[in-house]
């Protein structure tokens, strides 16, 4: 069984809650306490329905040698769905006609989003534009004019609502459309100086998130976020970004997607433009205007689509012995550190089939002794 089979196609995304109580449980899955989508796609193939892994999963915790695991508690759940109807907020599921087709090409879309403003610009065409927080003022304004340019073209312009580019960008295609993605819950504005934008684009856009209602966002909500920007977007257009930047972290991702890349130039001795000169030698397409990123796009358009691929094949028994399971266990965390590694990339070092060592990484993931990140990034817990 190659990787593929062990994860949910992106071609054929998970079926989505049939009703209240099934879409209730599937939140409760996945708001559980080390659940991440990879997890959750897991389990709900190995145990059908999301109340059939809700019961198995203390079982599954105790397995991995976890103790006194409890899963999210209904009240949690409430509270988030009652925060959400309060906020105006509506909370859509994979695989429903109303979630942005776009992010099923992500390994590890999020199972559910909430959104607050007018879903129906998740449906359409958009261009992610990211850049510095401390971005210059030639950098704002080369935003501006791109988002104003680009909204004109019928472009959706995506970015992140942070300060600098993200906002700059934001403000030009109120009029046109935008799409604030946030680190945070959708109900959390952060930055809190742009309050009054947040506002502004839930009226004449949408923003979006994949985390619980009020939650504050935290250093490691960033990456999640970068890649729902480029994963809702055509192609994704630095302005202006250091060379380690979350607006590269951004590019990466789209380019992991097979989604073009583009970036403004700036002079060589400006840090801030760093990144995008990176970029351009590394093979983005060099931005003047919103010409050249039309002019970009235009051979996407004449792509043929992929046939669509099969749906994976339930998992085999799992049939490890402990001593096999013991020595996988410790192959897998001698070959982690803090540095991410690619899940793919781990189980070629491994030389195991992806089917063995996945239902040990939902092991590990769960006892705490890795932590995984957007991306299907790897880590050992510190």
């Amino acid at each position: 069984m190659t990787e593929k089979d062990t994860h949910p196609s992106s071609t054929h995304p998970p079926l989505p809650p049939t009703s209240e109580d099934d879409q209730f449980s599937c939140l409760r899955l996945l708001r559980s306490r080390r659940v991440g989508i990879s997890t959750y796609q897991r389990l709900l193939i190995e145990h059908g329905t999301a109340q059939n892994a809700l019961a198995a999963l203390p079982e599954v915790a105790r397995a991995a040698g976890v103790s006194k695991y409890t899963i999210c508690p209904e009240g949690v759940i409430h509270a988030e769905l009652k925060a959400g109807r309060a906020a105006g907020a509506r909370l859509i599921a994979q695989g429903t006609p109303d979630y942005p087709e776009a992010l099923n090409e992500l390994r590890d879309a999020p199972p559910f989003l909430w959104v607050i403003g007018d879903i129906a610009w998740l449906q359409k065409p958009a261009i992610a534009l990211v850049g510095a927080r401390n971005a210059s003022s030639l950098g704002t304004r080369m935003a501006r004019g791109l988002a104003r340019d680009l909204g004109t073209a019928g472009y959706v312009v995506v970015s992140g609502l942070a300060r600098g580019v993200d906002a700059a960008a934001h403000l030009a295609a109120l009029e046109t459309g935008t799409i604030a993605v946030q680190a945070g819950g959708v109900d959390t504005i952060y930055p809190a100086e742009n309050a009054e934008l947040a506002m502004n684009i839930a009226q004449k856009g949408a923003r979006v998130s994949e985390q619980p209602m009020g939650l504050q966002p935290m250093a490691r909500h960033f990456p999640a976020r970068n890649r729902l920007i480029s994963g809702l977007a055509q192609a994704t257009v630095v302005v202006e970004a250091a060379a380690k930047s979350g607006s590269l972290i951004t590019a990466r991702d789209a380019l992991d997607l097979g989604r073009d890349v583009l970036a403004v130039p700036g002079h060589p001795m400006d840090a801030r433009a760093s990144g995008c000169n990176m970029l351009i030698r590394d093979g983005a397409t060099l931005v003047r205007d919103a010409a050249d990123v039309i002019e970009a796009l235009a051979p996407i358009a004449r792509r043929a689509p992929e046939l669509p691929l099969e749906a994976p094949a339930a998992p085999p028994r799992d049939t490890r012995t402990l001593r096999e399971t013991a020595n996988l266990h410790s192959q897998i965390l001698s070959r982690l550190g803090p540095s991410p590694l690619a899940e793919d990339q781990l189980i070629r070092d491994l030389g195991a089939p992806s089917a063995k060592v996945a239902p040990v990484l939902v092991e590990l993931e769960l006892d705490g002794s890795i932590d995984r990140a957007p991306g299907g990034l790897l880590t050992r817990a510190s």
